[in-house]
């Protein structure tokens, strides 16, 4: 059972980490700049940026927290509600914190397109299911 505490921290480091990632994908694949030689599309995209860098390790903190009382013993019930969304968070946790971190440190082009792709997918992925997750169980009679 998670606690009061533990469920607030998640659910805010979720929101923040999606809704700073998505406003900044869309800033710099929606978004086109009028002047040729500008670097970003939008003055705010390198802040939107910074936002996600810096709230993104609440959310890995976050879900270090929960692991013991919370992930572990779903991963232990055959019969816990919503395990298989929870081991499909898990599941796309792992490359969508990997390739978050790798695709700041890559210097080769490549690499960091290669891990920006494999970050968006993951945490596409992983948007809808915590979603899922979260809130499916209002969906279904107790």
């Amino acid at each position: 059972m998670m606690s009061r505490a533990q469920v607030i921290t998640l659910q805010i480091a979720a929101a923040l980490t999606a809704i700073t990632g998505i406003v900044f994908a869309v800033m710099k694949y929606a978004m086109t700049s009028g002047d040729p030689f500008a670097v970003v599309n939008h003055p705010m995209q390198p802040w939107m940026l910074s936002a996600h860098v810096i709230v993104a390790p609440l959310l890995v903190f976050a879900f270090g927290w929960i692991f013991g009382n919370h992930i572990a013993p779903g991963f232990a019930s055959r019969v816990a509600q919503r395990r298989k969304s929870g081991i499909f968070i898990a599941a796309v946790l792992i490359p969508m914190i990997a390739s978050g971190y790798l695709m700041q440190i890559a210097t080769a082009d490549a690499i960091r397109d290669t891990m920006a792709v494999a970050h968006w997918a993951s945490s596409a992925f992983f948007v809808v299911a915590y979603a899922t997750h979260r809130f499916g169980e209002r969906a279904r009679p107790q």
